[in-house]
This record gives C-alpha cells, structure tokens and sequence, in this order.
C-alpha cells in the first residue's frame, strides 16, 4: 500500500497537519499537547486502518478481474451492503454474468459452425464424388457418344444441385446472421400464392398433381413478398415432391383479427411419426425423403417464416398426406 504515491502524500499530509497542531498546542499547555498528540494518532490510525481495508478489498476485486480474464466465470461477488465498493462489487457481477453469457453462446454458435461445415461437407462431398469418376470416364476417347452425353447430362444436374445447395446456404446464413432486412408490406395472400406457384408448376403438371386454392382474395398479412414465398416455394416442393402422380394439393387461407393463416395439404405418402420433431432441422431427412432430397427446404422454410413474427406447424400422418400450417400474427 505505502508504494502507492496517493497514501504517501496522504499520510505526509497527515503528518505535517498533526505536527503543527501539536507545535500550536505547546504554546498553551502540557495538557493541551497531550491531548492534540492522542486525537492526531487516533485519527491517523483510523485513517491506516481505513485505508488499508480499502486496499484489501480492491485487491480481491482485481484478483478477482484476474480470474474472470482466465476465464473463470465461477466467482461471486455480490455485496449487499451500501456503498460505492458495493456497488462496484455488484457493477462487475453483473459484467461477469453477461461475459458468461456470451462465452456460452459464442461456444453455441462454434458447435454450429463446426456442425454446419460438417453437414455441407457431407452434402458436397456425393456429387463431387461423382462428377470426379464421370469427368474420368469422359476422358475416355472410345467413350460411346450415347454414354458421353448421359454422363455430361449428369454432371450438369450435379452441377446445378451444388449450385442450389451453396445459394440455399447463403440465404441461411444471411437469416441465422441477422443481416436480412425483411420488408413490412402489406401483401395480398392470393399474390404470394400466385408467385409461389410459378416454379412449381411444371413438376406439377408432369405429375399431372392437381391444386386447389380457396380464400378471401382480400386476405393479407405484413411481411416480405419475396423471401415469404421463397418460404412457401420450399413447402409447395416437398408437397410436390411427396405426392404420388394424379395427387392433390389443397392451399387455403383465412384472416382474423389475431392473425392470418395459410393451409398447405398434399394427399401424399406423408411424414413418418418419428420424423414429425426434426422436420425442419437442417439437412434433416426423413424415412420417406427423396434420394435427391438435401432437407434444407424446410429448415429455410421455418427460419423465413419465423423470422417474420410468424409461426408454421406441420401435421401427418404415414400414407395419408401432410399439412403444413402457416400463421402470421397481424400486427
């Protein structure tokens, strides 16, 4: 403590004070001396005492900060007692507390990365395989042209299944990231519906599936018009995708004061029992999924649609069909 230059000017301060009042006491008398001699001891003893306490008590704080930098978390120091040591004291758990929190989600989101960069490797690593063994075989220059062109036929889909898995990614990422800036229009739900529908139609038409949209045209919600039906793209594709040739898919719509609801349902070979919780996790595919099927559709599908103050549950049930439930609460 006494390294410290504040205490040494304190104390020499002190002193000269004490000193001086004790030379003024002489003039008086013995008594007087004597008694300005003990209350300045006294009163410099308190001070010591005092002033030691303090220091003490900084030291644990900064043995303290010491610990937390190493990352230990752990520690207390919570004083309920009044005043400014206190406060400080509680002033730095609560700093400890949201450091704490934040090494939890860092280590969240480090698990997910690690877990993410996994899956994609995963999902790459099949058609890039492929491709490799086709692009050797095209080498070939006895390669039949029937064979060739199959084989570039392939690549090709291979290629623009890549293509969709990165973009799809990207999307996520943007959404995970927070980075989207979704819009707060007005939207006509018949609109969404129209633009919805457009890619899907001609896998429907080959299927020879049929759809059937019944609502209010004056239905409407707020949110964005692009990324929701990106959104609903996603789930008309796996009703599509799930229902067998001359299937039906049925879309209705209503609006509340509470909210507005979309109803998505195919009559397909629907969601196995088990599958129903991890439906829309990330590359998650279920016992009836395609070969084709990456299971990152849905899991888009959800992060869209929530990210929108909206909600959207699914019910099925194995060979009688699936519906997707879409709510956006009005605002």
């Amino acid at each position: 403590m006494l390294r410290n230059r504040e205490v040494q000017i304190l104390l020499l301060t002190m002193c000269l004070l004490n000193f001086t009042a004790i030379i003024a006491a002489a003039f008086f008398s013995l008594a007087a001396t004597v008694l300005v001699f003990t209350i300045s001891a006294l009163l410099i003893g308190c001070s010591w005492i005092f002033t030691s306490w303090r220091y003490r008590e900084i030291e644990k704080l900064s043995s303290y900060l010491r610990q937390i930098s190493g990352g230990d978390y752990s520690l207390d120091v919570r004083d309920n007692h009044e005043g400014e040591l206190s406060i400080l004291k509680n002033n730095i758990y609560k700093v400890t507390i949201m450091l704490s929190e934040q090494r939890s989600l860092l280590q969240q989101d480090k698990i997910k990365l690690t877990n993410a960069i996994s899956d994609i490797s995963h999902q790459l690593k099949t058609p890039l395989t492929s491709m490799l063994m086709m692009a050797d075989l095209l080498s070939d220059a006895n390669l039949p042209a029937a064979k060739r062109t199959e084989f570039t036929h392939n690549i090709r889909i291979q290629l623009e299944r890549i293509e969709w898995l990165v973009s799809s990614l990207l999307k996520l990422s943007k959404i995970d990231a927070g980075t989207v800036h979704f819009k707060e229009d007005v939207i006509l739900v018949k609109r969404l519906l129209q633009k919805a529908l457009e890619p899907v139609l001609i896998p429907m038409d080959i299927k020879e599936q049929n759809v059937l949209i019944d609502g209010d045209d004056r239905v409407s919600f707020v949110g964005d018009l692009n990324w929701t039906a990106e959104a609903v793209i996603n789930i008309l594709k796996n009703c599509v995708e799930h229902t067998q040739e001359g299937g039906r898919i049925t879309i209705s719509f209503s609006e509340n004061a509470l909210f507005t609801e979309i109803v998505i349902t195919d009559n397909g070979k629907g969601i196995a029992k088990e599958d129903l919780p991890y439906i829309f996790k990330r590359f998650y595919k279920g016992k009836n999924a395609g070969e084709d099927s990456i299971g990152i559709g849905l899991a888009m599908a959800h992060s869209i649609i929530t990210s929108q103050n909206g909600v959207i549950d699914v019910k099925s049930k194995n060979g009688e069909g699936t519906q997707f439930r879409i709510k956006f609460i009005s605002r």
